[in-house]
């Protein structure tokens, strides 16, 4: 069995958008608070996350995550990668190297937005990790937990899934080879992009987000990286098929 814990459900701005005044943005409703996209994935033994976004820091502290093993990361945009510097914290009180898993042009971009870290003379205190390639055709253990990398289209750009056991995340998703959606097919829980109603170059609509699930047949499917223009969590839960949710942010789940 593992544990998941959606912290973040948001899209790159998160919600409340700054200076928004929209119902979304303004709703007292818990479930429209989003911060922006990651899961924490954790076994008995192994402590896992997807995505250090931009606001990882905050993430750790809510739900007082105290250790990680290995960082996934789907995509090299600073809302999936704009907390790496806080992973320092992680090297202070674990004294070890962080495990950092990403595709090639993640890797690269990574490297060069945060040289500091990986510089050959790095002052003290900067971040020690070791990084991982993924080929998204080769699955990878971290311990115990083995995981199948998915290759996922965001516009034109090729981004990374992850199924563990039988739970897939899938984030910033406008198409999926059928190669690629054949590794989901099983799955009991599936969490999934949905940014808003209107179509997107970039990411599932509503509508395509639920039509991907219901051909899959999964149990159970959430909906995350949602934008404000989604319209209200109350509103929008009204219209979903009855194994189907949006997800929110503190979200727990066992698969």
């Amino acid at each position: 069995m593992i544990k998941v814990v959606i912290l973040g459900t948001g899209n790159s701005t998160g919600i409340p958008l700054i200076g928004c005044q929209c119902a979304v943005c303004m709703s007292e409703d818990k479930r429209d608070k989003r911060l922006r996209s990651s899961v924490f994935i954790e076994t008995e033994n192994t402590h896992i996350l997807i995505d250090t976004s931009a606001d990882f820091r905050y993430q750790m502290i809510k739900h007082k995550i105290r250790r990680l093993d290995a960082i996934l990361y789907t995509h090299f945009h600073k809302d999936h990668i704009g907390g790496i510097d806080d992973l320092r914290a992680f090297n202070f009180i674990q004294k070890e190297r962080m495990k950092m898993y990403a595709n090639e042009l993640t890797l690269k971009t990574i490297k060069k937005d945060y040289a500091y870290n990986f510089s050959e003379n790095k002052a003290e205190n900067t971040l020690d990790a070791d990084l991982f390639l993924v080929d998204p055709q080769t699955p990878f253990s971290v311990k115990d937990v083995n995981i199948i990398p998915i290759s996922v289209w965001h516009s034109d750009i090729e981004i990374l899934g992850f199924r563990v056991g039988d739970f897939t995340y899938i984030t910033d998703a406008s198409k999926l080879e059928e190669k690629e959606i054949q590794k989901i097919v099983g799955s009991k829980v599936l969490v999934i992009n949905a940014l808003r109603k209107e179509k997107h170059h970039g990411h599932f609509t509503l509508n395509e987000a639920i039509d991907f699930a219901q051909k899959l047949k999964i149990p159970q499917t959430y909906f995350t990286h949602i934008s404000h223009q989604m319209g209200l969590t109350k509103d929008v839960m009204k219209e979903l098929p009855e194994n189907i949710s949006l997800a929110y942010d503190g979200l727990s789940i066992e698969v």
